[in-house]
């Protein structure tokens, strides 16, 4: 998902996004929305959370983390 539709959505949640990076942004919609803020954190591409909407981005992003 670009920055741009990220913002749009933490703006619905009354959240400030200048000077923060993507992960920070999507964790604290996550609990905004009573989510776990599990962003990039998915290990071997293992999540259970089938619906989330960040699911793709977020095995992309853990698999950079976690290749290192």
């Amino acid at each position: 998902m670009h920055m741009q539709e990220i913002r749009e959505i933490a703006k619905v949640h009354g959240i400030k996004t200048a000077k923060q990076t993507k992960v920070n942004i999507i964790k604290q919609i996550q609990r905004t929305e009573g989510n776990f803020d599990c962003f990039a954190t998915a290990v071997d591409h293992q999540c259970d959370q089938t619906g989330c909407l960040w699911r793709e981005d977020c095995f992309a992003l853990s698999g950079k983390k976690h290749s290192s």
